[in-house]
């Protein structure tokens, strides 16, 4: 990548919510506690990538009554933020690199878990839910042909120079593939290895920092995108 004399290279990191930023994956807990039947029907196709997201994510969202809205808020404030989130945050802004939260889940989830983090991240990307009809209805700014939310297209708006991916699903697997470096764990690598993408393993958000905090040094000096130790194939 070409870079002009003396000057930095544009480096964002993009991370996933659901099951990424939280402990646990939030939204699929979620749809089967609201829409149990539903779920148990769709999600195993969503996940062997035989239905695309675009098509079977609105189909078990909006089956349910939008009087569970209130309670699906309660449900999402019970929900963890993986440790070391903050102190990700902390290097981040020492070195100024944003970081863009990127959800196929819904946005009313995200900034619930997140709380005062709302303020720290460069922006939120996710599903804006309608409930004031029957039932919930979904709707997306960056719909894509297969993604409901194309977190590719995101990534695409800001023209980032090295575009760091963090994620654990099949609703990752797009954005990691077109990422410079990918944080994968869960059923994200699989994905990934199927694909023969590197990746670098994780479990919390202190190994992305610790990682980060030797990697980011190197690539804001020389311009580029390698991992300082060999990633997983």
């Amino acid at each position: 990548m070409n870079q002009a004399l003396n000057k930095s290279p544009k480096i964002m990191v993009f991370c996933d919510f659901d099951g990424t930023i939280t402990e646990e994956e939030t939204a699929v807990a979620m749809m089967t506690q609201f829409a149990p039947e539903i779920s148990a029907k769709i999600l195993p196709k969503i996940f062997d990538r035989t239905l695309p997201l675009k098509v079977g994510i609105p189909q078990v969202w909006e089956s349910i009554p939008a009087s569970c809205y209130p309670e699906m808020l309660e449900v999402s404030r019970s929900k963890k933020i993986r440790s070391g989130f903050v102190e990700l945050l902390d290097l981040l802004a020492n070195l100024n690199i944003p970081l863009v939260v990127v959800s196929g889940g819904l946005r009313f989830m995200v900034e619930t878990v997140l709380g005062d983090l709302v303020d720290r991240v460069e922006a939120i990307y996710a599903l804006d839910v309608d409930p004031s009809g029957e039932y919930l209805h979904l709707s997306s700014g960056f719909i894509g042909e297969i993604e409901l939310l194309d977190k590719v297209k995101v990534i695409a708006q800001y023209h980032p120079d090295i575009a760091i991916a963090i994620g654990d699903s099949v609703t990752d697997l797009n954005m990691a593939m077109q990422a410079d470096l990918v944080f994968a764990q869960s059923r994200l690598i699989q994905y990934l290895e199927d694909q023969q993408k590197s990746y670098i393993p994780w479990e919390n958000f202190f190994d992305v920092r610790d990682y980060l905090a030797n990697y980011l040094p190197t690539a804001i000096s020389s311009g580029h995108a390698s991992p300082l130790r060999p990633a997983v194939k």
